[in-house]
């Protein structure tokens, strides 16, 4: 069980793997996401779904290292067996919840960034199955850390590139580019971002300027995924909400980015940690590993 059945890389620090977990993948829905541990003494690392095969009883996923545990991940090779892979997790976008008519009359528009490019996949490879056509913007800061790409064009129906130093595509960020399409005259009337937090914040500025209706995923800032630690805490339309058991995906209207990021800006220091738990009072857990 859990057996690494495919490993390559995607670039710089990036990994795909296909893993055995018949029962994740017999239940998994875009935007839910799962949990992997290396071995029995490892840490719990919430990843996003990348892609599921049914029959095959296998999950995707991908992971950038970015720390002693996901550099472990990286050193499993074919072969080798996860301790643990829990899930599905979260709940499914709430495309998945439209009834199909109605999700075929919309104008849909995906933007990624980085690694976030990976569960944006999930969802463009479920619509592209189901009819439905949708665009995407992928955005990084230079065409060697673009993923995923022959993957996504066979599921997008227009897949634009926007990278910061113009190597490829749009010379610019995806909101750059979101601009240049509308002042084309391309129209939308929902977004799904997925991507650094800095990143989705711009972007849902943009959007609601613009009048695009936009969900947005925080899977980033998730520690322990089942909602006993507390260190994926937010405010959304000014009520505490939790990534891993409200979310992952959430209005990004309402999401306050200002106070996410400031947050997460305060747990890496001791203060900072002292600080939330006094600010916080009842909704901080505070039993994630990182304060306690």
């Amino acid at each position: 069980m859990f057996e690494i059945v495919t490993k390559k890389p995607l670039g710089p620090k990036v990994w795909l793997m296909d893993v055995v977990a018949p029962l994740v993948a017999g239940k998994a829905m875009p935007g839910q996401f799962l949990i992997v541990r290396t071995d029995a003494e490892g840490e719990r690392i919430p990843l996003t779904v990348c892609d599921y095969d049914r029959e095959k009883g296998q999950v995707t996923i991908v992971f950038q290292t970015v720390g002693a545990e996901t550099e472990r991940m990286s050193r499993l090779e074919v072969g080798d067996r996860f301790a643990d892979v829990v899930g599905p997790l979260g709940n499914p976008s709430d495309l998945c919840e439209l009834p199909m008519d109605e999700l075929k009359k919309k104008k849909i528009l995906f933007i990624a960034g980085g690694v976030g490019t990976a569960p944006v996949y999930n969802q463009l490879k479920w619509l592209h199955s189901n009819g439905v056509d949708v665009d995407c913007i992928q955005g990084a800061r230079t065409k060697d850390l673009l993923i995923l790409e022959d993957e996504m064009k066979a599921v997008t129906t227009n897949l634009y590139f926007a990278t910061d130093d113009g190597s490829y595509g749009i010379h610019g960020n995806v909101c750059v580019a979101l601009q240049q399409l509308w002042d084309q005259g391309v129209r939308y009337d929902h977004c799904v971002v997925i991507g650094p937090m800095i990143m989705m914040k711009f972007a849902c500025q943009l959007t609601e300027k613009l009048g695009i209706h936009t969900m947005i995923s925080m899977n980033t800032i998730m520690v322990d995924g089942t909602g006993m630690c507390g260190a994926c805490r937010l405010l959304v339309g000014g009520e505490v909400k939790f990534a891993c058991v409200d979310g992952p995906e959430f209005d990004g209207w309402k999401v306050d980015f200002n106070q996410a990021m400031q947050r997460s800006r305060l747990y890496k220091t001791e203060e900072g940690k002292l600080m939330l738990a006094l600010e916080e009072g009842d909704t901080h857990h505070g039993n994630c590993g990182i304060c306690s």
